[in-house]
């Protein structure tokens, strides 16, 4: 049963391939909002903007369906800023508490949200803060207790300061999921329905999801925690095969750093990104990458947060060429002008090959994609081919000459902590050396 509106777009295209004719101007924004725009050089909507902004500035909350990339960012922070600049603040409101809250499933994309709402935020002079696991906490907090508007962050650091009564959510006026499917899939969604039982009822408040797919347990989700949502969903290929040149290759495992050195060597990718399935294989990558003369940043879940921003920064600033990263640590980056995306191991969840591929070939530019569908994961093809609606071209190892790989490096070791020694563990206390008597000699 369906039990949200479903509105379907298929907006005619202008000026770019991935813009519509909908002019931000046109839209009944808050003149500071139109500023900032102005500011940013943002003239025209993208298709989710173009279908979902209409509604959520007339108050209607909306379910997204968006793929990374498609600007659906720039739509809920709009609809933020607008909902609290022409709203009065609730009752008893005391000016410190946020009035919007935004929930993000990774660092990254709670970073980069917070950076395109300081973009926005030029002339509204709304209070932003952001919040996450990893680094500054005690900054952070601050921050938080000073007085925000807009509180953005991930589950985990944000129920650790609410239930230490660091800010409360008695005020909220908007409230955002980002990536929900994502949520569900690193194991935030309890923390989700922490949140979202804390807020005002849906009626008080405007509500917004957005997900790269609606499947029944996302649109559960927002049926029970959101004002009769309508479904906004922009139809659009999954992956635009004219401007993503598609490759797939069947290496035998022991020929995959070979193969992907040699297609390094002949394509010279100004800037590409390296998708493995594991931490093992990115430090394999990684090594083979480094000790064959080629700069690259590695990106994976237990890469320290501030070694994280470090190296997404080098690579941004084209310091280094590639990156070489797991779907966990890569999810919800922003990252201009990737030139080529391998997928050195194909991931095993087809909807993750159209977000790798999607890193490459944004804002209406064009990129390779090249796969490799090895003995461990070629059976993943055919139910991703059936997915994207088109086979994969096929290239051979033998249309490739084969680099003969120098020794890896090995990636640096943090240090272990020290182990403590327990109390009372008598095997492993030290005790003074006895003295010699003139007895024993």
């Amino acid at each position: 049963m369906t039990f949200f509106p479903i509105i379907k777009g298929n907006a005619s295209i202008s000026m770019s391939a991935h813009l519509t004719k909908h002019a931000f101007s046109s839209l009944p924004l808050h003149e500071t909002l139109q500023g900032g725009l102005r500011s940013a050089g943002f003239e025209f909507c993208t298709p989710i903007q173009a279908q979902s902004l209409p509604l959520l500035l007339a108050g209607q909350d909306v379910a997204g369906q968006a793929q990374t990339g498609t600007g659906k960012t720039i739509a809920f922070l709009l609809a933020t800023f607008q909902r609290l600049l022409t709203t009065e603040p609730p009752k008893n409101w005391d000016g410190k508490q946020p009035r919007a809250f935004i929930l993000a499933p990774t660092r990254e994309l709670a970073n980069q949200i917070a950076k395109d709402a300081i973009l926005l935020n030029k002339e509204a002079n709304l209070r932003i803060v952001v919040a996450y696991g990893g680094k500054d906490y005690d900054k952070q907090k601050t921050a938080i207790t000073d007085g925000v508007d807009i509180l953005i962050g991930t589950p985990g650091r944000l129920l650790d300061y609410h239930k230490q009564h660091v800010f409360n959510l008695k005020f909220i006026q908007a409230v955002v999921l980002d990536e929900a499917d994502r949520m569900f899939d690193l194991g935030f969604i309890k923390d989700v329905r922490y949140f979202l039982r804390r807020v005002p009822a849906p009626s008080e408040r405007l509500g917004m999801l957005f997900s790269a797919t609606l499947s029944y347990k996302v649109t559960e989700l927002a049926y029970e925690h959101m004002n009769n949502p309508e479904k906004v969903e922009i139809i659009l290929a999954r992956v635009d095969s004219n401007r993503i040149e598609e490759t797939v290759y069947y290496p035998a495992n022991e020929e995959k750093i070979p193969l992907l050195l040699a297609i390094i060597k002949r394509l010279a990718p100004p800037r590409g990104i390296v998708f493995v399935n594991t931490k093992r294989a990115a430090d394999t990558v990684w090594g083979y990458l480094e000790g064959n003369g080629y700069k690259a940043a590695l990106l994976s879940g237990d890469v320290p947060q501030k070694k994280r921003e470090s190296l997404l920064k080098h690579f941004q600033d084209g310091e280094f060429p590639f990156l070489v990263a797991t779907d966990v640590a890569a999810r919800g980056l922003h990252i201009p002008e990737v030139s080529h995306v391998f997928n050195y191991d194909l991931p095993q969840d087809v909807e993750d090959y159209v977000h790798r591929i999607g890193r490459t070939a944004r804002a209406g530019a064009s990129g390779i994609a090249i796969t490799f569908a090895c003995e461990d994961y070629a059976f993943s093809l055919p139910d991703i081919e059936e997915y994207i609606k088109h086979k994969l071209p096929v290239a051979t190892t033998s249309d490739e000459t084969l680099e003969s790989p120098l020794p890896a490096k090995r990636p640096e070791k943090r240090p272990a902590p020290p182990v403590r020694k327990k109390q009372g563990d008598s095997s492993k206390r030290s005790y003074p050396p006895r003295r010699k008597s003139a007895n024993n000699g």
